[in-house]
C-alpha cells in the first residue's frame, strides 16, 4: 500500500471540501485544525494560501461560502501548478505568486522584477511609521499614527462626484471619520463590528481627526499594512503600494526560511553584517530602522562585493591571459627625450614617469590610470612611454574621446618632438591647420631614436585613400604612434604589434572600447588618462583593476583663472566684459544652462541663447553654435571652426566640457551655474586659461539654496580640482563626476558608489577572497562566482 504524499493529502481533502460545497466537513475537526498541524509539511508554493487561511479573523470556519470557495480553487491552482524542476524558489518568475498575471509580470518588468530574487531585492526607498498607536482621543494631527478600532458605521460616499468609502470607527476613548477617496471597494471588505488597524497620516475635517485614505487591515492579519514601519517601493503605472507589499510577503514565505547564506561566517563577523535571510527580511519589513540599515548594508555591500570581485578578475584576466611585452627604458634615450621638450618635468610628472617605467619593464601587462588637473602634463608623460616602446621596434596607440581632440593630441605630440611646429606666442603648434592634417596624416621626425619615429592619424575625416594607407602602414609596422578615435577598435582596423594603449578620458570612453583595443594588440599595456579629478578612495575602489598615479601639481607659468559669481541681473555687465576680451582679440565660450530633465530642452536653451546673443548683444561679432543634438561631424566642423580663429564666441552646453584646448580663449561664461557641479565647473573653468594671457571664469547663477552658494563660493576660492572634487563627492556625491553609465560599471539596485565606507569594506574583502585558491573551482564558492556573473552579466573565466 503506498502512502501518499502531504500534497497529495491535502489535495483530496480539498478536493472533498468542494465536492461537500464548503461546508468545512471534508476533513475530521474542520481546515483550521488541519492546517494547524499539517502545514509544515506542505510544499513550500502553498505558504501564502495557508498563511492567508490561518491569520484571517476566525479563519477558514468564520468565511463565508464565497470567500471558502475562491480560497479552495486558489489552493488547488497552487498544487496543480507544475513546479520548476530543481530552481530554488528564488529563481522562479513572478507568476508563481498570486494574481501575477503575464500583464502584471510586464508591469513589474519596468521596475527590472522578473523573478523572485529580483523581488527580494527590490528594496523599499524609504519607509512609513506606523509604529505609533494611539487612543483615538489623543491623536496628533499632521503625524503618521496607528488606531485599532470596531467599524461602528460605513457607507458609499460621493465627494467631489467621485464614489468613495466613508467610516467611522470607535475604541471606547473617542470615534474617528475615515475617508477612503476614489476607492468604493473598501465599503464591500468593511463589515460594520469588524476589529481593524488603521495607519496614516491623521488630518483634521471641522476641528476633529480624519484619516484620508489610509492603510488598513484586520486586526488578527498579517500586519505589513498597519501598526509598524511600512515598506514604500518604487511602483509604475499599474502597480499598487498594497500589491507590491503582498507579492513581497509571499515571495518571503515562498523562500522560507530565507535566501542561504553563501559568504564566509569570518567574513560576515569581520565586517558586521547580519546573514543573508535576515537581511532579506529586514529590508523589506524592519523590527526598527536600525535593523533596516543594517539590512541594506548587507545587500549593497553583497553588490560592491561582485563589483570589486568582477574588477579583480578582469584584471587578472588581462594580466595573466597573455603575455605581455617587457620594455626597458634606455637611460640615454630617457634623457635625450627630456633635453628634447620646451619645459623641464614637474616632480609630480617625474613620479608618475617612474610608475609607469617599473610597469613597462614587466611581463605583466600594466593596467594604470594617470589622473591630473586640467593642463598638469599627462600627455608629456604619455608620450615618454610611446616613445620607449617605439625603441623596441613596438607600436602605441593614442585613442580620444573626439575627432578634434585626437587631431589636438596629434599636434600636441608634433610640436614636443620637432621644435619647428611650435609657436611660443601662443602655444598653439604652427603646423598649417587641419587640412595639412589631413592631407599627410603621417609624420616622421628625426633625432629621437636611432631611425625616424612616425606617428599618424586615423580619424574618419582622412579621404578613403588617407585612411586606407595609414592602415596599411599600421600592419606592416611602418608607423609607431597612431592616434585616433573610436576609428582604431573598428573592424578593419589592424596593427601589426601593438604593444601600448593610452586611452584619453577613460569617463568618455567606458571599459569596452578598452578592452577591444586591448584584445588587438594581444594583451598590451594600458594607460588610461583623466582630467577629471576623483578623490584616491573612491578612484581606488571604482577603479579597482588600474593602478593609479596622480600629478597633483600644475608646470609653472600656468596663469590662474580669475573665478567671480554675478547675479542673473547682472548678465550685461558679464556680457560687457566678454566683449572687451573679444576686442582684444580673444574668444570666449558661453555655456547655457544644465537641463537634466530632457536633452531636447537643453538644445533648445543653447539654441534660443544664441538667437539672442546673434541677434541683440553681439550683432557684429562671429557666434558659432555647439549642443548635444548635433552630428559628431557639425559639432567637429563648429570645433575647429573656433580653434582656428573663425569664431569668436561659441554658445555650447556641456559637451564642450572634455574639450578643446583653445590658448586665444580667455573667457568661460557659464549660465545657470547652480545647476552644475563643482567638478563639472571646474573642467568648464579649464577649457581657457591655456595660453599665456589672463583669462576669466564668469558664472552666472542664482543660489536660491545654501548647497548652491557655498558651491559657487568654493569654486571662487579654489583652484585645486582635487580639493573641489573632495568638496563636489560631500556636498552632491559622487553623481556629479561619476555615473555607472560613464564608467562602464554594471547598474546596481541597493548600493551607491558614494557609499565608500562599504566599497573600502567591500574592495579589501574582495582582496581577500581573491587570494583563497578555492576560489576558482570549489562548490563552496560558487554562489559567489554566480553573483559576480550575473551583476557583470558576463561568463567570467576564473582560471
Amino acid at each position: 500500500m503506498t502512502t501518499s504524499t502531504p500534497a497529495e493529502a491535502f489535495r483530496k481533502i480539498l478536493e472533498l471540501e468542494a465536492h461537500k460545497q464548503y461546508n468545512d466537513t471534508a476533513v475530521i475537526g474542520g481546515i483550521d485544525a488541519y492546517l494547524a498541524t499539517a502545514s509544515p509539511n506542505l510544499p513550500k508554493p502553498l505558504a501564502p494560501a495557508v498563511r492567508k487561511a490561518r491569520t484571517a479573523p476566525g479563519g477558514y470556519r468564520r468565511w463565508t461560502q464565497e470567500q471558502r470557495a475562491r480560497w479552495v480553487s486558489e489552493t488547488l491552482d497552487l498544487l496543480n501548478r507544475p513546479q520548476r524542476s530543481g530552481a530554488p524558489p528564488e529563481r522562479q518568475p513572478v507568476t508563481v505568486l498570486s494574481r501575477v498575471s503575464t500583464k502584471t509580470a510586464a508591469l513589474l518588468s519596468k521596475l527590472g522584477v522578473s523573478t523572485i530574487d529580483d523581488l527580494l531585492h527590490h528594496i523599499p526607498r524609504r519607509y512609513l511609521d506606523y509604529t505609533q498607536t494611539r487612543p483615538i482621543a489623543h491623536l496628533i494631527p499632521h503625524t503618521e499614527q496607528t488606531i485599532v478600532g470596531r467599524v461602528v458605521k460605513v457607507s458609499m460616499v460621493m465627494p467631489g462626484g467621485r464614489r468613495s468609502t466613508e467610516a467611522v470607527i470607535d475604541d471606547r476613548t473617542g470615534r474617528v471619520r475615515i475617508l477612503w477617496f476614489n476607492q468604493p471597494w473598501v465599503a464591500r471588505q468593511l463589515p460594520r463590528e469588524s476589529m481593524i488597524v488603521v495607519s496614516g497620516t491623521v488630518s483634521v475635517f471641522h476641528n476633529r481627526p480624519q484619516f484620508i485614505s489610509p492603510e488598513w487591515e484586520d486586526v488578527e492579519s498579517s500586519g505589513i499594512h498597519t501598526g509598524r514601519l511600512v515598506p514604500v517601493y518604487p511602483l509604475t503605472k499599474g502597480l499598487t503600494a498594497r500589491k507590491m507589499r503582498n507579492w513581497v510577503t509571499e515571495a518571503l514565505d515562498l523562500c522560507e526560511p530565507g535566501p542561504s547564506e553563501y559568504l564566509p561566517q569570518d567574513l560576515l563577523q569581520r565586517v558586521k553584517l547580519p546573514r543573508m535571510a535576515q537581511a532579506v527580511r529586514q529590508a523589506h519589513f524592519p523590527d526598527s530602522t536600525a535593523q533596516a540599515a543594517s539590512a541594506r548594508q548587507r545587500l549593497a555591500f553583497n553588490e560592491l562585493l561582485s563589483l570589486q570581485l568582477g574588477l579583480l578578475i578582469t584584471r587578472r584576466q588581462w594580466q595573466h591571459s597573455l603575455p605581455g611585452h617587457p620594455l626597458k627604458a634606455e637611460p640615454v634615450l630617457l634623457g635625450r627625450l627630456l633635453q628634447m621638450l620646451p619645459f623641464t618635468l614637474t616632480s609630480a610628472q617625474q613620479g608618475t614617469l617612474e610608475d609607469i617605467l617599473k610597469d613597462l619593464e614587466q611581463p605583466v601587462p600594466m593596467s594604470r590610470m594617470l589622473q591630473g588637473d586640467v593642463g598638469s602634463g599627462k600627455t608629456v608623460v604619455a608620450l615618454a612611454a610611446m616613445i620607449i616602446t617605439a625603441a623596441h621596434s613596438l607600436q602605441s596607440a593614442l585613442m580620444a574621446p573626439t575627432e578634434v581632440l585626437a587631431e589636438q593630441h596629434y599636434r600636441t605630440l608634433l610640436s614636443l618632438l620637432d621644435a619647428s611646429t611650435r609657436n611660443t606666442d601662443n602655444g598653439a603648434t604652427g603646423l598649417s591647420g587641419d587640412r595639412s592634417l589631413r592631407d599627410d596624416p603621417v609624420r616622421s621626425i628625426d633625432g629621437i631614436l636611432d631611425r625616424p619615429l612616425t606617428i599618424a592619424l586615423l580619424t574618419g575625416s582622412l579621404t578613403v585613400a588617407r585612411r586606407r594607407r595609414v592602415r596599411e602602414q599600421m600592419i606592416s609596422g611602418d608607423v609607431d604612434i597612431i592616434v585616433g578615435t573610436q576609428a582604431l577598435v573598428q573592424e578593419g582596423v589592424e596593427f601589426r604589434n601593438l604593444a601600448l594603449a593610452v586611452v584619453d578620458e577613460q569617463h568618455r570612453f567606458g571599459v569596452l572600447q578598452r578592452g577591444g583595443l586591448r584584445q588587438k594588440g594581444y594583451n598590451p599595456h594600458v594607460l588610461v588618462m583623466t582630467a577629471t579629478p576623483i578623490p584616491r578612495s573612491l578612484a581606488l575602489t571604482v577603479y579597482g583593476d588600474l593602478d593609479l598615479s596622480t600629478i597633483t601639481e600644475l608646470p609653472p607659468g600656468r596663469q590662474r583663472i580669475e573665478t567671480v559669481v554675478f547675479e542673473p541681473e547682472d548678465t550685461s555687465l558679464v556680457y560687457r566684459m566678454v566683449r572687451e576680451e573679444v576686442e582684444k582679440g580673444h574668444q570666449a565660450y558661453v555655456i547655457c544652462p544644465l537641463i537634466s530633465e530632457s536633452e531636447k530642452l537643453a538644445v533648445r536653451a543653447a539654441t534660443e541663447e544664441h538667437e539672442h546673443l546673434s541677434n541683440t548683444v553681439f550683432p557684429d561679432l562671429r557666434l558659432g553654435l555647439l549642443h548635444g543634438g548635433m552630428k559628431s561631424a557639425e559639432k567637429d566642423a563648429v570645433m575647429r571652426l573656433f580653434r582656428d580663429g573663425e569664431l569668436d564666441i561659441l554658445i555650447s552646453t556641456t559637451v564642450i566640457e572634455v574639450g578643446i584646448d583653445v590658448p586665444n580663449a580667455t573667457v568661460m561664461v557659464v549660465l545657470g551655474a547652480e545647476r552644475f557641479g563643482l567638478s563639472q565647473l571646474h573642467q568648464l573653468r579649464g577649457r581657457v586659461g591655456r595660453g599665456s594671457e589672463k583669462s576669466y571664469c564668469l558664472l552666472v547663477g542664482n543660489p536660491a539654496n545654501p548647497d548652491a552658494q557655498r558651491r559657487l563660493a568654493v569654486l571662487e576660492k579654489t583652484h585645486d580640482g582635487f580639493e573641489l572634487a573632495r568638496h563636489d563627492l560631500e556636498m552632491r556625491g559622487a553623481g556629479d563626476f561619476l555615473g555607472t553609465q560613464q564608467s562602464g560599471l554594471p547598474p546596481l539596485r541597493v548600493a551607491k558608489l558614494t557609499d565608500l565606507s562599504t566599497m573600502e569594506s567591500a574592495r579589501a574583502e574582495a582582496q581577500r577572497l581573491a587570494r583563497i585558491r578555492g576560489l576558482l573551482r570549489d562548490p563552496a564558492y560558487a554562489e559567489i562566482r554566480e553573483r559576480v556573473a550575473a551583476l557583470w552579466n558576463v561568463n567570467v573565466e576564473w582560471s
